[in-house]
């Protein structure tokens, strides 16, 4: 692809550029989902509490050894486990716009 040939959008398009895509808004989303569940005794486990352990360093500009949006990317396969478990279609969707738009 030559420079001619690229367009500019207004829409998001990951393929083209991130530009106008919210990856923090969209992680925060997904977040909000997933603490309903993994701070609730009930349907917590040593493995989300590892999970929020992990989050909390890389929200931490000062030790920051990983990214949230990596850290997230890399539980994908988890999240959507405890989702389809919990019925949960809206934190199902959320999930999959932040794969489609930021992984």
């Amino acid at each position: 692809m030559t420079a001619s040939t690229v367009t500019t959008s207004s829409a998001a398009d990951r393929y083209v550029s991130f530009n106008g895509i919210d990856f923090e808004g969209n992680m925060q989303i997904v977040l909000q989902h997933l603490f309903r569940y993994i701070d609730d005794p009930a349907t917590g486990n040593a493995f989300w509490d590892r999970f929020k352990e992990r989050l909390a360093k890389a929200s931490d500009d000062s030790v920051r050894v990983q990214d949230k949006l990596l850290l997230l990317h890399s539980h994908v396969y988890y999240m959507v486990e405890l989702f389809e478990e919990h019925e949960d279609e809206q934190a199902l969707w959320d999930l999959k716009k932040l794969e489609e738009e930021c992984f």
